[in-house]
């Protein structure tokens, strides 16, 4: 199974934006950003990874199974195309993680007995500091 994939550009939908922010003219007449789209379920990703990409916690991704990410880094088109796609590329790799199952355990009976122990002895103390303790400071 390969690790670390690349989505291909085929596989994606890219429409040039206009960027928004400062930048003068030329952000006001030259459309250099990217709109980036791309539909998890058509894709040729595994079906498990399918999974976890659309259950991932990510604002890029829609409700619907859609990817939409949006790059203007950069004044140039073919670079903020390559952006899109790495960002793209580094959230399905999220995506192929598969994180470890949490094994229960059980705390041992020595550090039970010590807290425990512990608690026991910081009850003395608080209990100590009542008035009717019989230990007086003059």
């Amino acid at each position: 199974m390969n690790t670390n994939p690349q989505i291909n550009a085929s596989e994606v939908v890219m429409t040039a934006i206009r960027a928004q922010g400062p930048g003068g003219q030329n952000v006001n007449k030259v459309s250099n950003a990217v709109c980036l789209r791309f539909d998890i379920e058509a894709s040729s990703l595994p079906f498990d990874v399918k999974q976890r990409l659309q259950n991932m916690r990510d604002h890029h991704i829609s409700r619907d199974g859609f990817v939409t990410i949006k790059a203007q880094k950069f004044r140039s088109l073919p670079k903020n195309q390559e952006e899109a796609l790495r960002r793209l590329n580094a959230l399905v790799a999220k995506a192929y993680y598969v994180p470890r199952e949490r094994k229960p355990t059980k705390p041992s009976k020595a550090s039970i007995e010590r807290r425990l122990q512990q608690k026991s002895e910081r009850g003395h103390i608080k209990s100590s500091r009542s008035k009717g303790s019989g230990v007086y400071f003059e």
